[in-house]
């Protein structure tokens, strides 16, 4: 059976982390031939150094991913695959369409829509929508309860995750055995975010902190802490705090550094979900929409995992400019510290209950089963 996927890359590796993940996935775990269509191959490269960005169609993986440059391409009815996903509302080719109409039998036909914490999405998920030449599209939703779709998860990560031992990998990223004895945390946000501020209180504070942060994240901030250039490699320790900068590393890599540290800052939607696998306390920056309306989307989700955590909800209220008065960042981070253990527990827990919606791939074939 074959599945072809289309991206738009609008956040830089959220949209291409999260499709990536799928495709490789329903390759793997259910031998569909999948084609990844995306329109940024720079960005791909980042998350995934074997693609080449020079070349128009390439295998990497057992996915075949091709350049999505023009929605001007000519397709025929035999290049529409059984089932189609389009990625977070994008707009298919108006040359695929008309191939798909002209197909034998019609393919399954998905939006996969973001992830969103808001009780609407219970309602809409698997609805189906009247498009022209009398296809039909059905909207598909990621969510956190049995009445979604689930979380994107492959089948072995639980068990790669409890079998991981942090030390040799924190080694061979260079940390020394006092960064690993400190309370470890990886910082991966939009530019945006408050890091200076939060720098200076690590920095004051009275337990060690090592910050780990991927070249390229909060770079003004952490140029003004290091006195360098941002580049991987460089660490600088000023008061409590030792600032180092990794290298952008593959996904795999990156689940095993929310593994290894203590709390995990998040951003968008790709690496906000791999925290909560990582079963570690964590802070999501959410993707900035007009009007604010990504305030309603946070504190939809904190009110589902956040009910007992105020110093976490308060703290990731502030991060996002979504708390009034939410600047004093030593009480802010003094707080969440107190709720260390039990946000650790809480963690956990939610993991437990996410496994047992099953996962977002095998859900979405399973629906899919029923259209064909």
């Amino acid at each position: 059976m074959k599945l072809d996927l289309f991206c738009r890359v609008v956040d830089n590796y959220g949209d291409i982390g999260i499709c990536w993940r799928l495709a490789k996935q329903l390759v793997r775990e259910h031998q569909l031939a999948v084609t990844l269509y995306v329109d940024d191959l720079v960005s791909f490269q980042r998350i995934c150094p074997p693609v080449d960005a020079a070349v128009e169609q390439q295998q990497v993986e057992g996915v075949t991913v091709r350049h999505w440059r023009s929605q001007d391409d000519v397709y025929t009815p035999d290049e529409v695959a059984d089932i189609v996903v389009e990625f977070f509302a994008v707009d298919l080719p108006p040359g695929y369409i008309n191939a798909m109409a002209q197909r034998q039998p019609r393919p399954v036909w998905f939006n996969l829509e973001g992830l969103t914490a808001e009780e609407w999405v219970e309602g809409c998920h698997r609805l189906p929508s009247s498009q022209p030449q009398s296809l039909v599209k059905h909207f598909f939703f990621p969510g956190f309860t049995e009445k979604t779709g689930g979380l994107l998860r492959e089948a072995a990560l639980e068990q790669e995750r409890l079998q991981f031992a942090p030390a040799p990998f924190l080694q061979q990223l260079g940390l020394t055995p006092d960064e690993i004895a400190a309370t470890k945390v990886s910082l991966f946000c939009y530019p945006h975010a408050p890091v200076a501020a939060l720098f200076e209180v690590w920095q004051q504070g009275a337990a060690p902190v090592a910050c780990l942060v991927p070249e390229g994240v909060a770079a003004d901030a952490v140029r003004a802490f290091t006195g360098g250039e941002g580049k991987a490699g460089e660490v600088a320790r000023h008061g409590a705090l030792t600032l180092r900068v990794l290298p952008f590393v593959p996904q795999p890599d990156y689940d095993k550094l929310l593994w290894a540290c203590d709390l995990n800052f998040v951003r968008g939607e790709d690496s906000f979900v791999r925290a909560q696998w990582a079963g570690k306390p964590f802070i999501w920056h959410i993707y900035p929409q007009d009007e604010n309306l990504h305030h309603k989307k946070l504190r939809a989700f904190l009110q589902r995992y956040a009910g007992e955590l105020p110093g976490l909800a308060a703290f990731s209220l502030a991060w996002n400019g979504a708390a009034a008065n939410g600047d004093d960042w030593s009480a802010l981070w003094g707080a969440l510290g107190g709720e260390r253990a039990v946000a650790t527990v809480r963690a956990a827990e939610w993991r437990q209950k996410m496994l047992a919606h099953g996962d977002l791939a095998s859900n979405m074939l399973s629906f899919a089963a029923t259209l064909r």
